[in-house]
């Protein structure tokens, strides 16, 4: 696997490979966008060729396919958020996030797009890597390597058997997408309790709002600060450009 490139083989890499195979169909090929020098090439590149494609009556009829999805890691309660972002157009929901992909930063510096229209990284001393790729990171990365532990287990119960205020950071990911309101409020009960002062917590969505008012109960999210500034402008630094919105939450003093 590695050496047929491990990127190849997992869902999401088989899902960019049908991906590349559609747009060949309509004589498309998306590695052509790596060859652009400029966003503003970028842009060219992906209003001329790519963005066409979404209007195609194949690929929008695919995009409506809840299971046609799931190689981007879509399951059906994510796949309904992120149509309603886009008012039930999956092919312009699509169509937008690609845009972002494809236009929003320079090629040098997102290897999300070198994997997207390349199906690889660069292969140049200077190519964008992600940090635990490059290079210059190896040997700490070798030398932390051990501390790391890997559990299987909900999130939920993971936070069951920690002491009550001992958690500083939480990473949620946008697993909530697909949680049932009993669900995110079993979690979010052992995210309070767990939550050691000024602990923050971080997730995305498929659409641009948090899951979080309504569903959680209120007097949860009182204790939370939600930092609407500072989750936009770490939305829009986010290259991967699959997610509608990022978010973060601060704990609140209690003094």
């Amino acid at each position: 696997m590695f050496s047929g490139d491990l990127y190849r083989h997992g869902l999401l890499g088989l899902f960019i490979g049908w991906g590349h195979r559609v747009a060949r169909l309509y004589g498309v090929d998306p590695r052509d966008m790596l060859r652009a020098t400029s966003l503003a090439e970028q842009q060219a590149f992906f209003e001329s060729r790519l963005a066409p494609l979404f209007e195609k009556p194949l690929i929008r009829g695919l995009t409506q396919r809840r299971s046609a999805l799931f190689g981007l890691g879509i399951p059906p309660q994510q796949y309904e958020a992120l149509a309603g972002a886009g008012s039930g157009d999956m092919a312009a929901v699509l169509r937008e996030r690609l845009g972002k992909l494809a236009c929003g930063f320079p090629l040098a510096d997102n290897y999300f797009a070198w994997q997207a229209f390349g199906r690889g990284y660069a292969d140049a001393d200077d190519a964008s890597l992600p940090p635990y790729l490059r290079q210059d990171n190896f040997e700490l990365l070798r030398a932390r390597a051990a501390r790391m532990t890997v559990t299987h287990a909900s999130y939920t119960d993971f936070l069951a058997a920690k002491p009550d205020a001992s958690v500083d950071r939480f990473v949620l990911l946008d697993a909530q997408d697909w949680m049932s309101d009993g669900q995110l409020n079993d979690l979010w009960r052992e995210v309070m309790r767990t939550a050691a002062p000024g602990a923050r917590v971080i997730f995305r969505t498929a659409a641009a709002p948090s899951v979080l008012p309504g569903r959680v109960h209120d007097e949860v999210l009182a204790r939370w600060d939600y930092r609407e500034a500072e989750s936009l402008a770490f939305h829009a630094r986010d290259r991967s450009s699959i997610y509608g919105g990022f978010h973060l939450y601060v704990l609140r003093s209690t003094s």
